[in-house]
């Protein structure tokens, strides 16, 4: 694992400088403790000093090692025994590795500090001492890392939680602004201005598919999923609407199997799909638009013929952009749309409701 990896979210001056001080603040205490408790001492002021100095200097070059086989402990305990779901095991793991790293580094620094400047005092009192000192701080040192972790954690997760509900904010504007689309809103009241005049019965009917659509509009914008059968009820209006529009020339089939009602799906997202193929594709008396819904498994397929001048980058549709990103907000699983030998093709998962990987 390479340095940077390992010490995110930190970066390599804050934790130097949190050794810095902590090594620091320890010898003036150690010192201090030291010498009015009579233990060790000091019999000038320059060498308390210069004490000072050495024991910081050489606490936080072990700090370093320490840090680092910190850092490594949490990352590996992170992976085995999360706080969440082994909140005792973690606890004693943790402070049992803290402790054996904190008297093992102890050992090899009060070696090499006798090394360098022998102890006056019973070498094995100090190895003891020193043992206690490391592993109080840095259990202390553990802690403070432990919580900055928590900390930056949770502020990244607000920020991604922030942007996720601004985006998927955007997403259901532009998918509302979609819906209230003057074209096709001045086109629908034309169309029943028409049928007034000639046909009241069939102005009724479409006045009851035009409420549902867009009564359906209201009560799921903001609802992460929704049932199949209540979409496939919302899509045959909307249907049928264009079929007013568009006449002969626009037909659909449904091939679906009726245990897959309950499943879900967000949204619009049927209607998106088809939206998608009538917008682009060519409908006049010579060319008609036939439209196939069925299911493979456990995901709903759309096929339609399409010319091939309309072909051309027409997967990056922004309509198709965003429904991928609406499955993005609920689960793992993702739409696939492909243009093959002039034909349109869109699979969109069916999400079980059982499923255990639904975010919301």
């Amino acid at each position: 694992m390479k340095f940077r990896q390992l010490i995110r979210p930190f970066s390599t001056k804050s934790i130097f400088l949190l050794l810095v001080v902590l090594s620091f603040i320890i010898q003036v205490i150690v010192i201090s403790y030291n010498h009015f408790s009579g233990y060790h001492i000091v019999d000038k002021f320059h060498n308390a000093i210069i004490g000072i100095l050495t024991g910081t200097i050489l606490s936080t070059f072990f700090g370093l090692i320490i840090s680092v086989i910190d850092l490594k402990i949490i990352s590996y305990l992170n992976s085995r025994l999360t706080w969440s779901e082994n909140f005792i095991r973690r606890v004693i793991s943790q402070v049992f590795f803290t402790v054996f790293v904190a008297v093992l580094i102890s050992l090899i620094a009060t070696i090499v500090s006798n090394y360098l400047n022998p102890y006056d005092e019973d070498f094995k009192g100090v190895l003891l001492n020193n043992a206690l000192i490391f592993s109080v701080v840095n259990v202390l040192f553990m802690t403070i890392l432990e919580g900055w972790i928590f900390f930056f954690e949770s502020n990244s997760a607000k920020q991604v939680t922030g942007d996720l509900k601004y985006e998927l904010s955007q997403v259901q504007f532009d998918i509302l602004k979609s819906q209230i689309n003057p074209h096709f809103m001045f086109s629908s009241l034309n169309i029943l201005s028409d049928l007034i005049k000639v046909d009241v019965i069939k102005a009724q009917k479409f006045i009851d598919d035009f409420s549902i659509v867009y009564r359906y509009v209201a009560e799921t914008i903001e609802k992460p999923l929704v049932p199949l059968g209540r979409e496939l009820d919302f899509v045959y209006s909307y249907l049928n609407l264009q079929k007013m529009r568009h006449g002969k020339q626009l037909s659909y089939t449904t091939k679906i199997s009726g245990e897959l009602t309950d499943y879900l799906l967000p949204p619009l997202s049927l209607q998106a799909v088809i939206e998608h193929s009538i917008q682009n594709n060519i409908i006049n008396n010579s060319t008609s638009l036939i439209i196939e819904i069925s299911n493979m498994d456990n995901n709903l397929v759309i096929r339609n013929r399409v010319s091939a001048e309309t072909i051309k980058d027409r997967v990056q549709e922004p309509s198709l952009k965003y429904l991928i990103k609406r499955y993005d907000f609920v689960c793992n699983k993702h739409p696939e749309f492909s243009y093959s030998n002039c034909l349109f093709v869109a699979n969109l998962p069916l999400i079980n409701p059982n499923y255990e990987n639904i975010n919301y």
